[in-house]
């Protein structure tokens, strides 16, 4: 049962990664960017790594996608 949350938390993963590169509307994409990295904490938690999970949570999905956002809010590139 765990094998298969793992895999389909996975697929979650590839799809919004595709997202992110795919989209055109660039704020759509930070956002599945984010979404991305914190699929990716949930299955270093499935996986017994709690120390990664909790660095990938603040670093990949708060901080950078923080960062991204006010980058596109400063810049006015979400804006069409």
């Amino acid at each position: 049962m765990l094998d298969l949350l793992t895999i389909l938390i996975s697929i979650s993963i590839l799809v919004s990664g595709v997202l992110a590169v795919t989209l055109n509307n660039i704020l759509a994409a930070a956002v599945s960017a984010g979404l991305a990295s914190l699929s990716a904490s949930v299955v270093f938690i499935l996986l017994a790594a709690p120390d990664v999970a909790m660095a990938e949570a603040a670093i990949g999905s708060g901080l950078a996608t923080f960062i991204l956002l006010y980058t596109i809010h400063k810049t006015g590139a979400g804006k069409v």
